[in-house]
Formats: structure tokens, sequence, C-alpha cells
């Protein structure tokens, strides 16, 4: 008898849950149209959230009276919504004040981008948290019209994507421009206080911070790391070969060493954290950007930290040097941090004149990027460090369920010699 799939095993409960939260916020008895999103039932992998579009037989007439930090009232005649749902299995995501955190960052996105029109960022129209065993968090927001960008980007011409770069630098400067509230004082996650003010908290895809220096986030986030890499028993702490006496030295010496030729080390902006295509919604009509989504791994740390985790898929994450490195990755780093050459080399790896499109409407807005940001070289190869501590095939429960126990173990022979290059070439 075939088991069931890990997502699919409370579908019914979470489609019940739903429709019970309409009818205790809304006040509304038949049942509304509930059609999930961005759903394979049969997907091996645990989803961060279950998100669900939900029409409703009517439209909404009952005025709310929850009155939360963050809450916008729903607009006269609604009758399109967006309910997410917390998935308290999903992997490395902690519940403390995951809800809280997502909200609180809507919010102040929803302030740092309201010069642009129409709006791109949902409004949150009611939310509860995921604190306590048992607890489900969840989240009603506004319906954003538009398909996923993903869809239609690469069929797009250089132009059509110039275009789309020319909308995602203007809300990335948008998201660096605006000036924090003061009660926000640290690095890391976000929360709301008693009287509703957004004030700094622990970072709920490390489960730790806030840290009161950009520094001091890198070096909180690797020790948690290397706890986590203790207990993993594939990586048992990397103390095997001496990795783990070079890596406690570079966690007290080189991180400060890395961080020296960083300036503007204080300042701090809302970070999405996963700016792709995924998560931008678009009108093919009239190529129009109509929302950014997903708030979920979002927090407030340095304008560097957006290149180094967002545009995997458009303009390219930002990496710091590894021994796997291919010379075409070389070339788009230095290209980056100091130009890129003319002309183009040939396209092969890497799509140039899209990397070059990209960093042009960059440059446009005055977006902060490698190319001006002093010292992100140095941040980078902390967070190459960072990353090699726990790799994620091997530390993603439900990637390492697919690999056979000798690809798993291929795959710490291979980390441990990126993890042993780098740290030779940091003088570690």
């Amino acid at each position: 008898m075939a088991t069931t799939n890990h997502n699919h095993i409370n579908y019914q409960t979470r489609i019940d849950f739903v429709q019970n939260l309409i009818k205790e916020q809304f006040g509304i008895d038949k049942k509304p149209k509930i059609t999930p999103l961005q759903y394979d039932p049969d997907s091996p992998y645990k989803y961060n959230n279950f998100v669900y579009h939900v029409t409703l037989p009517s439209p909404i007439t009952t005025t709310q009276t929850t009155k939360k930090p963050g809450f916008v009232p729903i607009p006269a005649n609604t009758k399109d919504l967006i309910f997410r749902l917390t998935n308290s299995a999903a992997d490395g995501m902690h519940m403390a004040t995951r809800v809280e955190n997502e909200v609180a960052i809507i919010s102040l996105a929803s302030a740092a981008l309201a010069g642009i029109t129409p709006h791109v960022v949902p409004s949150v129209y009611a939310w509860s948290g995921a604190a306590g065993e048992g607890s489900q968090g969840w989240m009603i927001q506004e319906f954003m019209s538009g398909v996923p960008l993903n869809e239609s980007y690469e069929a797009m011409s250089l132009d059509e994507k110039r275009g789309v770069f020319a909308q995602i630098a203007r809300i990335l400067k948008g998201l660096q421009d605006y000036k924090l509230p003061e009660s926000i004082t640290d690095f890391g996650g976000v929360t709301f206080d008693d009287d509703g003010r957004v004030i700094s908290a622990a970072m709920t895809t490390v489960g730790a911070g806030p840290w009161e220096s950009y520094e001091a986030s890198f070096k909180g986030r690797l020790k948690v790391a290397l706890e986590k890499a203790d207990g993993n028993p594939y990586i048992k702490g990397w103390r095997a070969n001496g990795i783990r006496q070079r890596l406690d030295a570079f966690v007290e010496s080189g991180v400060s060493k890395q961080f020296e030729g960083l300036e503007s080390k204080e300042e701090r902006v809302i970070v999405h954290a996963d700016f792709t295509t995924f998560n931008i919604l678009f009108n093919p009509q009239t190529t129009r950007i109509t929302a950014l989504l997903d708030y979920d791994f979002s927090f407030i740390s340095h304008p560097s930290y957006e290149h180094l985790r967002s545009f995997s898929d458009t303009g390219g994450q930002f990496r710091g040097w590894t021994s796997s490195e291919t010379l075409s990755d070389t070339e788009v780093r230095n290209a980056k941090l100091h130009g890129f050459p003319s002309p183009l080399p040939p396209d092969g790896e890497h799509q140039w004149d899209v990397l070059k499109a990209w960093e042009e409407e960059l440059e446009r807005c005055d977006v902060k990027r490698p190319r001006n940001i002093k010292g992100m070289e140095g941040v980078a190869d902390v967070d190459s460090v960072l990353e090699g501590v726990l790799p994620f095939r091997l530390d993603n429960s439900d990637v390492l369920k697919l690999q056979s126990e000798e690809v798993v173990l291929g795959c710490r022979r291979e980390s441990e010699v990126v993890l042993d290059g780098l740290l030779t070439r940091l003088g570690y």
C-alpha cells in the first residue's frame, strides 16, 4: 500500500482549518472555493507554507474587529484572498516569531515601497502566530494579480529582461533607502512589542539573534551551524583531519579580518533574501511587475546580504571564492566587482549580455551592489565558509532521503575538500 506524502497527510485538515477560519473571521457559512497554489501532492520536499487562493461565495461585508499590529482593514467588496498556513515540519524554520517576523517585514516593505504604484507588497488582513506546541500559524493576505515571472522569464528577449531588471532595481532601491524605525536596533529578525512597535528579534531561519553588528551576525550564525554540524551523523562536527580546529580559529579571528575592509558596516536595510522570479508576479500584457511575494526568509541586515541570497535566476547571486568554481565563475565575480569587460566574453555557463544589462539597471538606480560596496568580497568569503559548514545536501532531511548512502558520503568528501581549500586560501 502506497504511503501518503508528508505534505499531503493533513491536506483535508488544512482545508477544514481554512473554512473554519473564514467563518470565524468573516461570519461566512457558505463554503468558499479553496485552491492550493504551487502545490504538488507528490513533492519530496516539505513546503515551508501551504498557500491557498480563496474565492468567497460573496464579497465581505462584515467589519473586522481584530486590531493586531501589521493589520490592514479589508477593502469593501473583497472576494478573493490568499491564506498562508505555516508548516511546523519545515526544515530550518523557527516558530517562535515566524509569522510575526513576516507580518512586520511586510509592514516595513509596504512603507518602503509606497512610492511604487500600483503597490507591489500584499497587505495583511489578519494573522496568528505559530509559537507553542500544536499552534497553527496563519496569515490572510491580499490577493495580488499576475502570473509568476518564472513562467515567462526564460523566453524573454534581452530588452524585455532589461525592462524587468529596471523594475526590480527600483524595488531594491526602495528597500535599501527606507529609514528603519528607531525601535529596530540590531541585525536579525523582527517582531512586535506590546505597543505594536516593530523591534529586533531572532532570525527565524536560524533561531538565534538579534546581533548588534553585521560581523556579529555571521559569527553567531557560524556558531549555530557548527553546533548543528556536531549533531550531524555525516559531518560529525568536521572533527576529522583537523578541519574543526581551523574552523574554530577562523570564527575566533578570521571573520573580523574579512570584515575589516567593509565600509558602512553598520548600515541596516530590509533584506528579502529570496528575491527571485518565483516570488515575483508579472502582467505579461503590460510587462509590469505586480507583486513581490513571500517574506518568510526576510530580515534586517546589510545591503550586501541581498546579493548573497537573491537574484539567482536574474542577475546572479554574488558568491565568495570556492575551489570548485570555474574560470567563468571567477570572471563573473570580477566583473561584478570591477566592471564588465569590452568586448564581453562568449556565452557559455553565463549569459554575459544579461548579466551586464542587470548591472546597468542597478547602476541606473544607484542600487548598492558588489561594485560599490567596498569590501564585499571579504563578506562573501565568510558566507562561503558558513555555507560550507552545513551543506544543504548533508543537512536537509528531504534531500538526504533522496540520496543513497554512497552519494551522501561522496558529498561529504567533496564538501571537506571545498572547506579545506577555502580555509587554506583564507590563511587557516
